[in-house]
């Protein structure tokens, strides 16, 4: 870079070309206003130069009463303590860090361009996370901001063994991802790793954390997914307490944590805020709602079409007359039911809030009487399509709970044709599959597979999750010698 300003202003424009979003601004700074500077903005990033509200006004104010050689050394040494103003030798630095919301300066013989914070890019306050309710808990939510996103885990874990490394993804979006955790306690092979299946592929952009996810999952073809999402800083911390891994991606409210195991995905926040037989009362619960969501209509399939001496005669013969008059088969009768339920749910996420609900909850109610008044389908299909439904939203995690709905149908399937046998063959592909599927070296199955690596202590945080004073150890993802995690005071202080 030159020390003369025309020389930087023409390399740095020639790189820039024309961009109507893009300002630029040239100044004389200075007591005698003999100093040139010309700086350059992103539309919308950049504040009020001219008053002392923004870091940059108040930096251009104090070099109009400096000299030439006070400016200079100003800048050298960053004499004014301008909080994360960072220096750049070559034009190309300079015009990408202009992309991250920040003003670009160059001054007359001074051989840098300097950047300096100023307004950024406009995003959206803290909120709730909509998609993770809790009874119990803190109410902030991830926004679109990493800087944002990092601070409000950082916030929840004030010690400086928290790192946060920085990466680059999109060859043109030029993404900021962050991996956030705990450097005592994760494994170096395993950030390793994760810096590798994330620069692995050149994409254009990464506009969310779900394009990282689907480029770095090891089994592509699996429903199930192979990183853990959640959208609240206190979930994002207790995984970094565990020794675990999460990714932010900017301009996404979604983290990923990882390794992740399936029953991970059945964990709330507010399981660890909440008394212990509570937590496991709600755990159970959601454990029996995953597995009814994937198989209760294949079920009442096999049941009724094959295996009616299971049931008693007086159910039997009040399933034969809610059936009569149906043109259908009853596997026609559960799909197309299945499928208009879809259509709802898909039909309340497109529409605004208050319509979306109301589309829901009216749609299902008129379709699903009016279908039974016009026999197209029988009475007890509709019950056991809403009692899915209902399974199907106990999951904690969306995309955990779309893995079942997806298996649902090929549970319909197989109870058509195969009747329970059809059942138990798809428990057992489905068993045979989680077996062999992990995440990041970890086992799907843990703690009911594995659960011997780390002595049966994750067992503990398992289906029931036991008193919080039992739990001593950390989780298997953490190093070997960092497990203990809670541990007795002596009691003599007390007494003293």
């Amino acid at each position: 870079m030159e020390r003369e300003l025309s020389k930087n202003k023409k390399a740095f424009l020639a790189l820039l070309g024309e961009s109507a979003d893009i300002k630029k601004k040239t100044m004389l700074l200075g007591k005698n206003k003999d100093i040139g500077c010309f700086l350059a903005y992103v539309e919308v990033t950049g504040g009020s130069f001219l008053f002392e509200s923004s870091v940059i006004g108040k930096l251009l104010n104090q070099f109009c009463s400096m000299s030439r050689k006070e400016i200079h050394e100003a800048l050298e040494k960053n004499a004014l303590g301008i909080s994360d103003m960072t220096t750049f030798d070559t034009i190309e630095e300079a015009a990408d860090m202009l992309f991250t919301g920040d003003v670009i300066l160059f001054v007359d013989g001074f051989d840098k361009a300097i950047k300096i914070p100023d307004k950024g890019y406009p995003s959206m306050p803290v909120q709730e996370p909509q998609s993770e309710k809790v009874i119990r808990g803190s109410r902030e939510g991830f926004v679109d901001s990493i800087k944002v996103n990092t601070a409000l885990i950082r916030k929840r874990l004030r010690t400086p063994k928290l790192k946060v490394k920085e990466l680059k993804a999109g060859t043109r979006s030029k993404t900021n991802v962050d991996l956030v955790y705990m450097e005592d306690l994760v494994y170096p092979s395993l950030l390793q790793e994760i810096e590798y299946r994330v620069s692995r592929y050149e994409i254009d952009g990464v506009l969310d954390s779900g394009v990282i996810e689907q480029l770095s999952e090891e089994k592509w073809y699996s429903p199930f997914p192979q990183f853990q999402t959640t959208q609240r800083p206190d979930r994002a911390a207790m995984a970094v307490l565990e020794g675990r891994v999460v990714l932010l991606s900017d301009n996404s409210p979604t983290g990923l944590i990882l390794p992740t195991d399936y029953n991970s995905f059945i964990k709330t926040s507010d399981d660890y805020y909440n008394r212990w037989e509570i937590a496991s009362f709600g755990r159970f619960i959601r454990y029996i709602a995953a597995f009814f969501a994937m198989t209760v209509p294949g079920l009442y399939l096999a049941v009724t079409n094959f295996h009616t001496q299971i049931l008693p005669t007086t159910l039997l013969l009040s399933f034969a007359a809610a059936r009569q008059g149906v043109p259908f088969p009853a596997v026609i009768e559960v799909l197309l039911m299945e499928i208009a339920f879809e259509l709802l749910r898909e039909a309340g996420v497109r529409l605004p809030g208050a319509m979306g609900n109301t589309i829901g909850i009216v749609g299902g109610l008129i379709i699903g009487q009016a279908a039974v008044e016009a026999n197209i389908v029988s009475p007890i299909v509709v019950i056991v399509v809403a009692f899915t439904a209902l399974c199907s939203f106990a999951i904690p995690n969306e995309e955990f709970a779309t893995a079942f709905r997806l298996l649902k149908f090929g549970f319909i399937l197989l109870c058509s044709w195969l009747g329970f046998y059809g059942f138990l063959f798809g428990l057992l592909l489905l068993l045979v599959h989680l077996s062999h599927l992990k995440s990041f070296g970890i086992p799907y199955l843990m703690p009911f597979v594995g659960a011997d690596l780390n002595g049966y202590e994750d067992e503990r945080d398992s289906l029931i999750r036991l008193p919080l004073f039992m739990m001593r150890k950390r989780p298997i993802y953490s190093k070997r010698n960092q497990r203990i995690r809670l541990r007795k005071k002596d009691s003599d202080v007390f007494k003293k």
